[in-house]
């Protein structure tokens, strides 16, 4: 999905071939749900007859300064991609739009023309991205709930080392959150914790000023390079984890095996020769999550759980995991119905014990105070018989009398 670099190449682009043309046509997809506040009418009035003053980025977040507001912002979500006619604006691992497709293309949310003739594309096929028309973006959700741009705004060693020792979460949730510094996504935060040596799921606070350190070098040199070569992800160099991470399949980078886990609600690639759980987490299992994901997870993008990046969640450790799994397996097994007789309910052939008996599933051998306690709810059950039956045979002999001294 775009991250930083990403966004930040369409906003050179537009910078380079859109500033200074005015807008002459405009085209607003009818789709409420990609389209936020505004019918498609009132945005293209909004549009047309406006010129291009300049193009901003914070994050993953792009807007359009026009020569009088509103203006027009675009929040790339997962598949949000930014075309011009005839330029070449950036080339995503996994562009939803090729060359040789329609234009603009059918999955186009925004389309202006320009008074020299330029047209400009902003297409989503998936439909996560948001497009809104707003007096002042950067003073709005989600832009003014942003953190420091990751390039823009770069937090000093200190400062990101102060950070993280107040955040007990495991690192690469602490930086898919937004809030705390943006323009970081998936693939940026498992380059960067490979790099810096650092394993995903290690907590924050317990990160050494060292460790620190070496995480604010590799964030700054990862991301000013892939800006530098405008995103293009086949001029990375051949050595970044970013060439391998794709598909969740086994492989390796630099002779090192890769592995997948979840941390942070997303599939995180990360060498676990290198990259070591250090401190208290030490030794701690991480397990093997792909058993426990569905298939459809494990074909499916890695990048499928946006609603998860901004902000995401603490992932427990794989042990705790497991054990909160078992426990819910105890929750959720069938009690056996004679595990704990009563003394009452030995001595009294109720309806309550007819009912339990028919509609109970049978008992489970799971452990050895079930197998102890089996004998004695079949014989709870043989005294509720040897009750009954009695009653049925005087029954039969009151009736039988009668009749022998009739005859």
């Amino acid at each position: 999905m775009p991250e930083l670099p990403e966004v930040e190449a369409a906003r050179r682009a537009i910078e380079e071939h859109c500033i200074g043309k005015k807008i002459k046509k405009a085209i607003i997809a009818d789709d409420s749900k990609v389209i936020d506040g505004v019918s498609p009418s009132d945005f293209v009035a909004a549009l047309v007859g406006k010129t291009i003053v300049s193009a901003l980025r914070k994050g993953k977040n792009l807007w359009l300064q026009l020569d009088s507001p509103p203006f027009p912002s675009f929040q790339f979500g997962m598949a949000g991609a930014v075309y011009i006619k005839g330029v070449a604006v950036t080339k995503y691992k996994r562009s939803a739009v090729n060359d040789s497709d329609e234009w603009p293309s059918k999955y186009s949310k925004f389309f202006v023309q320009l008074d020299d003739g330029l047209e400009l594309s902003f297409t989503d096929k998936r439909r996560f991205a948001k497009v809104r028309l707003l007096e002042d973006p950067a003073s709005k959700p989600p832009i003014s709930e942003l953190g420091p741009d990751a390039l823009l705004e770069p937090m000093t060693v200190d400062e990101l080392h102060g950070s993280l020792s107040k955040k007990k979460i495991a690192i690469k949730a602490l930086l898919l959150d937004q809030g705390f510094v943006s323009g970081i996504g998936n693939w940026i935060a498992d380059e960067v914790l490979y790099q810096a040596r650092i394993h995903p799921l290690q907590i924050a606070s317990s990160l050494s000023r060292e460790s620190s350190a070496t995480l604010h070098k590799c964030i700054k040199e990862v991301v000013q390079y892939a800006v530098e070569v405008d995103a293009d992800c086949d001029r990375f160099p051949l050595e970044w984890l970013f060439h391998f991470r794709w598909g969740k399949k086994p492989g390796k980078v630099n002779g090192k095996e890769i592995d997948f886990i979840v941390a942070g609600g997303r599939t995180t690639a990360y060498v676990p020769g290198l990259q070591k759980l250090n401190g208290n987490q030490a030794g701690k299992a991480v397990g093997k999550p792909k058993a426990r994901t569905s298939k459809k997870k494990r074909d499916g993008d890695d990048d499928d759980n946006d609603n998860n990046e901004d902000g995401g969640s603490e992932q427990a450790s794989e042990e705790e995991k497991i054990a909160r799994k078992a426990k819910s397996k105890r929750e959720l097994r069938p009690k056996s119905p004679g595990k704990k007789p009563s003394a009452k309910r030995k001595s009294k052939a109720s309806d309550t014990d007819s009912e339990e008996d028919e509609g109970a599933p049978a008992a489970t051998d799971d452990d050895d105070d079930d197998q102890k306690k089996k004998p004695r709810r079949v014989t709870s059950r043989k005294q509720v018989m040897v009750g009954k039956a009695p009653k049925k045979l005087a029954n039969n002999q009151n009736t039988n009398k009668p009749r022998k001294k009739v005859k």
